[in-house]
């Protein structure tokens, strides 16, 4: 395994999850679905073919 080649790989893919993240959330919030308050959130990483599960939970502040 190339160690330079697998971590620009994962680089590139949490990068384009943390900005398509961001715009969902902002999309949400804009369109009216979420007003004021806290939101829970959570992510859900899964890989095909392996037994990857894993799940970050969070908060985001909108006052």
């Amino acid at each position: 395994m190339d160690e330079d080649v697998f971590n620009m790989s994962i680089r590139k893919f949490l990068k384009q999850v943390g900005v398509t993240s961001q715009r969902a959330i902002e999309m949400a919030v804009r369109d009216g679905k979420i007003k004021s308050g806290n939101l829970r959130v959570r992510m859900t990483l899964t890989a095909e073919g392996v037994d990857l599960h894993h799940v970050v939970d969070g908060e985001i502040r909108l006052d």
